[in-house]
């Protein structure tokens, strides 16, 4: 079962007075990108994020976001009781006619005067605990929303390739007709030339011409690797569960043996089915972009 690029999952939790919620959203991307935003005190375990959803999403953008609330008293940051002297100490020596007024909410807001208290290994790695199983819980979340998103993207697949396979039988069932018809013109077209002449067609050359057109405009084998390639694709449909980049590079072959089979045939009524076959490879191609 292939699987979508595109989802989203959350999670929350309470912990010791601190309320946990964490988002994801993924869209599609030819390759792995995670953008993770996790606040200050918490900044150093984006790696070990990153591993996490890097272990269980093989493509596509995804944004990780985290949130907290902190209700206890630990919310409180660290005074940096020595810059916030500094700072009073530079404002006293500015000149004004009157006595110096400071407003201490504006100084607590200059940089290094607060500052998060420091976390120490155990208290990290109980952070990092609650954080993975927010992660999973979304992951969870998240790869369900895609395999119901895939589910419907491998519906629309096979639809396109159904039509494609119409198409195709349509090429096939024609095909013959075209050499039985380039034979009567070409004999029609010769003795209209030769009707006020004493010259004779020779059927030979006739048939010798006629098999050197069969052999040019011979699209056999592209119709077989193009049946071969549809093939292919339904099987990864049902069975690729990251199939994405394979059925990118069988979209791409199928449109290059429908392009040879319209170039080669020189019939009509055969392109007009390789415009309808071109058609639905080409929503295939679309659709592909967003498949894991």
């Amino acid at each position: 079962m292939i699987f979508s690029m595109t989802g989203y999952g959350e999670s929350q939790c309470h912990d010791d007075g601190v309320y946990y919620a964490l988002e994801l959203r993924s869209v599609n991307n030819r390759y792995f990108k995670a953008s993770i935003k996790l606040p200050e005190t918490l900044a150093v375990l984006e790696p070990e994020v990153e591993k996490l959803l890097r272990a269980r999403l093989l493509r596509g953008s995804v944004a990780c976001t985290l949130r907290l609330r902190n209700t206890s008293a630990e919310a409180a940051q660290d005074v940096n009781v020595a810059a916030l002297q500094r700072y009073v100490e530079q404002l006293s020596r500015i000149t004004t006619t009157g006595p110096v007024r400071i407003d201490l909410a504006a100084v607590l807001a200059l940089p290094g005067v607060c500052q998060p208290p420091e976390i120490d290994e155990s208290e990290r790695e109980r952070q990092f605990n609650i954080l993975s199983k927010l992660v999973n819980q979304a992951l969870d979340r998240l790869i369900e929303m895609r395999r119901v998103e895939g589910q419907a993207l491998r519906e629309d697949l096979l639809l396109h390739c159904g039509r494609i396979r119409e198409n195709l039988t349509a090429v096939v069932e024609q095909a013959p007709q075209v050499m039985k018809d380039y034979h009567q013109r070409l004999l029609q077209r010769a003795n209209e030339l030769l009707a006020d002449s004493s010259l004779q067609l020779q059927l030979d050359d006739v048939r010798r011409e006629v098999a050197v057109y069969a052999e040019r405009c011979d699209i056999h084998e592209e119709i077989s690797r193009l049946r071969s390639h549809l093939d292919q694709f339904e099987r990864l449909c049902d069975k690729g569960e990251h199939a994405g980049r394979k059925l990118d590079f069988l979209a791409q072959e199928m449109l290059r043996e429908a392009n040879t089979i319209g170039s080669k045939a020189n019939d009509a009524r055969i392109a007009y089915h390789v415009v309808e076959i071109k058609s639905a490879i080409d929503r295939l191609k679309e659709q592909v972009q967003n498949v894991e």
